[in-house]
This record gives structure tokens, C-alpha cells and sequence, in this order.
């Protein structure tokens, strides 16, 4: 199932997309993608939901993130070698975890915001991953029984904030509207194999990125297990997996994002995002 949120920005509804297209309104059955209805087996029984009893949801609303009430971004850096190499850094031992905060989530075409003082705001397509139901020292065997489903992540990034200021990465990559999800939260039965999903990402229609999750060093189920040795993993919680080559500061030169940039990205199976990228007040 593909399930989204639709209508104004902190006022969005949830929805299902149907076979035929239509945005199906959900509002009558839950009061959002959030929290126990996020749990697999809940999100099993709105997908049992016979579409055509469901409102047929007019016109082309906006599309908000795909889930609510997320507690935690937690984001994987160098998750893939050959972006790893791009950037002339060695591959992790294990895996780097930065945090991205909550308020940068936004909806997948919605503008994304170059931060006051920025010279080096960068594009990455990743494949986010959305907790279902509470996860603590979970194995990596039963990790993915953790999973909602899976969505479009953009963890966008200012590089002179995140390694040229000092201190930790957060700063870089934390800026309000930098955290794109969606559109939609698509369930795990619908996703064959989280590690075989190309991915891609275009500014103003060439191709910069063109990777897929086959070339991750730590995949979902080692993740979810491994966050969940430190941290409890909420329902709602984000895992941003980290991003192939073809970074802005991979180019050579380096190539970044300027006010008017039109940024469109996406994942099979999982849909796509279109930005564009303006100048903060």
C-alpha cells in the first residue's frame, strides 16, 4: 500500500493511493499517520479497506510528508562506497549517526530554503525508513518486523556548515525545509528487496546522481538493529540510509545549489520529488 498526507502545511489528512490514481481520504478512519498506526499489522488492516467505500479526494492537493509525530531523523553518513570514495574518505567500520533535526521536515515538492551565509547547499538521494513500532536491541533477523515502510529522503546539506564550522555535522544538515520526505510511505510487502532499489536525482535536468541501494555498506536490517542497540526506535522515526555518488561536492569542481535550482530526485517503487530551491529571508 501507498499511504500519504495531503492538504496544507500543518494541516494535513491522511490518505491512501489507489490502483486507479485517486488520493482516497483516510481522515474518516484514522486521525493521521501517526504513532500505533504506523504498527505493520495496523497499516495491514487500512490496507484491507475496501478503496471504493473510501472519498475520492478532489483535485491536486498538496502533498505533505509522508508521516507525522516523527521523534527522531536519524541519519547515516558514508553508508554507500562508492560515494564514500567520491569524497576520498575510508569506508566506516561502522556506521557514522548524525541527527537531523525534525523541524527540517517537509513535503516532497515542496520549496526548500538556501540558508542565510550559504555557499555549498548540496543535493542526496537516500532511501528513508519509517519505524512502525518500538524497537530496543532488536537482532538484525528480526529487525525489518520494526518496519512501516519506506519512503523518498532528501537529506539536503550545506557542506561549509557541516565540516567547515567546527563540531558536528547536525548544523549542516538540520536547516529548515532540508528534510524533504514522501510522497508516500510505501509498506514493506510492496518492496521486494530494500537492498535492490535504483535511485537517481536531476538539478534542472541533468542527471547528477544515479546509484542504487545495492551499493550500501550497511543495509536496513543491520541498521535498524544497530540504532536500536543505543536508542529506542519510535513509531514515526525516520532512518535516512545515506546517499550514492554524484554529490555537488563530489563534482569536480564542486557544483551547488543557487536560488532557482529545480532539484527532482526519486526511487523506484517509492515515487518521486520535485524542489525548488530559493534564497531564505
Amino acid at each position: 500500500m501507498k499511504f500519504l498526507r495531503y492538504g496544507p502545511a500543518g494541516a494535513e489528512k491522511p490518505g491512501l493511493l489507489a490502483k486507479d490514481g485517486t488520493i482516497r481520504d483516510l481522515s474518516g478512519q484514522i486521525a493521521d499517520l501517526s504513532g500505533p498506526v504506523l504498527a505493520p499489522d495496523a497499516l495491514a488492516k487500512l490496507g484491507a479497506i475496501d478503496v471504493n467505500t473510501l472519498p475520492v479526494v478532489d483535485g491536486s492537493p498538496r502533498i505533505g510528508p509522508c508521516v507525522a509525530g516523527t521523534g527522531k531523523f536519524v541519519c547515516i553518513g558514508l553508508n554507500y562506497s562508492d560515494h564514500a570514495a567520491e569524497t576520498g574518505a575510508a569506508v566506516p567500520p561502522e556506521p557514522v549517526i548524525f541527527m537531523k533535526a525534525t523541524s527540517a521536515i517537509v513535503g516532497p515538492d515542496d520549496d526548500v530554503l538556501i540558508p542565510r551565509g550559504s555557499e555549498k547547499t548540496d543535493w542526496e538521494v537516500e532511501l528513508g525508513v519509517v519505524i512502525g513500532k518500538t524497537a530496543k536491541y532488536v537482532s538484525e533477523a528480526d529487525a525489518l518486523d520494526y518496519v512501516a515502510g519506506y519512503c523518498v529522503s532528501h537529506d539536503v546539506s550545506e557542506r561549509a556548515f557541516q565540516a567547515e564550522r567546527s563540531g558536528q555535522w547536525t548544523k549542516g544538515k538540520s536547516c529548515d525545509t532540508f528534510g524533504p520526505i514522501g510522497p508516500w510511505l510505501v509498506t514493506k510487502d510492496e518492496i521486494a528487496d530494500p537492498q535492490d532499489l535504483p535511485m537517481w536525482l536531476k538539478v534542472n535536468g541533468e542527471t547528477r546522481q544515479d546509484g542504487s541501494t545495492k551499493t550500501m555498506v550497511y543495509g536496513v536490517a543491520f541498521l535498524v538493529s544497530y540504532l536500536s542497540q543505543f536508542m529506542s526506535l519510535h513509531p514515526g522515526d525516520v532512518i535516512s540510509t545515506g546517499t550514492p555518488p554524484g554529490v555537488g561536492m563530489g563534482q569536480k569542481p564542486p557544483r551547488y545549489l543557487k536560488p532557482g535550482d529545480v532539484v527532482e530526485l526519486g526511487i523506484e517503487g517509492l515515487g518521486t520529488q520535485k524542489q525548488t530551491f530559493r534564497a531564505d529571508a
